[in-house]
């Protein structure tokens, strides 16, 4: 606050704070994050290019199994059913990029092996229009790797 912070942009006071103070890249964003949701200058989930939620689950399937009823659509049929996402881009059993309904939106998966019958997925819902969305996308998310397990472990 004595520096003057709350007029400054966010890149400016990490810069600062790296500079200024010592502190390594990763840690000088994620204080000046802090400090801007504490004094309201950025809101729960608030990004640069909107605001971004994320979900995970753990699932008893292998990996290849999770990554396919992602990237398969028909498979994504029978899990997703409020919703479309056209694939952008795969890396097989490691990530996903899918385009949200109307392309304004992204949503990234990630896949973790955690052995052979278990495994994780990590989704990601960016450059959601405000906060409100945001807390619906994640809601509505749970719900979705809820039903996704229930597709897959059945």
């Amino acid at each position: 606050d004595e520096w003057g912070a709350r007029e400054k942009k966010h890149p400016e006071m990490a810069r600062y704070l790296n500079e200024s103070h010592g502190v390594p890249g990763w840690w000088a964003q994620s204080i000046t994050v802090a400090y801007e949701r504490a004094r309201g200058m950025r809101l729960k989930y608030q990004h640069s290019d909107g605001f971004a939620v994320s979900a995970s689950k753990t699932v008893a399937v292998p990996v290849a199994v999770l990554f396919e009823a992602f990237v398969e659509g028909e498979q994504r049929g029978e899990w997703l059913t409020d919703a479309t996402m056209p694939l952008r881009t795969s890396q097989p059993g490691r990530s996903a990029r899918f385009d949200w309904e109307d392309g304004s939106t992204r949503v990234n998966v990630t896949f973790v092996d955690k052995g052979p019958d278990r495994s994780t997925v990590t989704v990601s819902h960016e450059r959601l229009p405000d906060a409100d969305e945001a807390e619906t996308a994640k809601a509505a998310w749970r719900r979705r790797l809820v039903a996704l397990a229930s597709f897959l472990e059945s």
